[in-house]
């Protein structure tokens, strides 16, 4: 059967139709979740719209359901465990990772998407610019600003809002992303890997609304903000071995060399060392200290190979289009 140019090219045109998930994961926001689904149905009509109830105790799953979304359910709790099930399960080319509360512009979305087919990109996070006050607390902004601040300083400068809940992906990143994070500190997780690859993203300001009534927010200030903390120390040790151990040789290795000067001094002016354990302690801790070098060497030689293993894995998932 012959097939002319034109015709050709209309089925070139579907087949390369991007494939879109929308993935909502949700804990007891079934004041907001309805809203949510229901404006990203409107921006997306051809979406695959995923809700992935958290372990909620409200009608959350039941109005999502309602509201035409695909219900799944994860009984780990946590928003890390979430993004884990649903980059494992959900099949898409690219991937509108968004929160339920109803705070971010489900309109952007085609934009987002288009910016992504155009530019190629891997990752593109919705800056939040807040609309008041109320949308976006002082300690949140200011504990956001912290992290941010730090991150850009520890692994590159490419992102300026690290906790931001709206996230487009492509297929590639999701696919050869390994989900480590639990809870919140998944975002800082999601950013970290894509600077650590170098990988191409962007970012978009946009606007961010105040939560509607009978939504509360499920971040805790301290506590979220510790665990992301601790986050970031764990990828520093893990992608940035040298700088994490050569940062504590050289605070050991002063700290020794601050314990033995009196000690030395004393010793060039008398031949005598009457505190020997102080010179017995400042020898242990420069002993302590240059292993810490020596440890910082050798993992930066294992972590040089799993940033390879990364990219290789990346490289193995073709881009959409390709």
């Amino acid at each position: 059967m012959h097939i002319d140019a034109r015709a050709e090219r209309r089925i070139g045109l579907v087949s390369l139709r991007p494939r879109i998930a929308v993935i909502i994961p949700c804990h007891n926001e079934a004041a907001t979740i309805a809203g949510v689904v229901a404006d990203f149905q409107t921006a997306l009509p051809d979406a695959r719209i995923v809700v992935f109830d958290n372990r909620s105790t409200d009608a959350t799953a039941a109005r999502a359901e309602a509201s035409g979304a695909e219900l799944h359910r994860e009984a780990l709790r946590g928003k890390g465990h979430v993004v884990r099930r649903a980059f494992a399960d959900i099949e898409a080319d690219f991937y509108v990772l968004v929160d339920g509360d109803g705070t971010y512009d489900a309109s952007a979305a085609p934009a987002l998407i288009e910016r992504m087919r155009a530019e190629r990109l891997d990752m593109i996070v919705a800056a939040r610019i807040a609309e008041n006050d109320a949308a976006y607390r002082s300690f949140h902004r200011l504990g956001n600003r912290a992290i941010t601040a730090l991150v850009r300083a520890l692994f590159g400068d490419r992102v300026s809002d690290l906790l931001s809940g709206y996230r487009v992906f492509s297929r590639r990143f999701v696919k050869s992303f390994p989900v480590l994070a639990r809870g919140f500190e998944i975002e800082t997780e999601l950013t970290v890997h894509a600077l650590e690859l170098d990988l191409p993203i962007a970012e978009r300001k946009l606007p961010y609304r105040p939560r509607r009534a009978g939504s509360e927010s499920k971040l805790n200030t301290w506590a979220d903000g510790l665990r992301i903390g601790r986050m970031i120390l764990t990828l520093l040790r893990d992608q940035k071995p040298l700088a994490f151990f050569g940062a504590i040789g050289f605070v050991l290795a002063f700290a020794g060399l601050a314990l033995a000067a009196p000690v030395v001094m004393t010793y060039l002016a008398t031949g005598l060392v009457p505190r020997l354990p102080t010179a017995v302690l400042a020898t242990g801790i420069e002993l302590v200290a240059f292993s810490a070098f020596v440890c910082g060497l050798i993992l930066d030689s294992v972590a040089r190979g799993r940033k390879q293993a990364k990219r290789l894995a990346y490289l193995t998932i073709p881009a959409f289009g390709e």
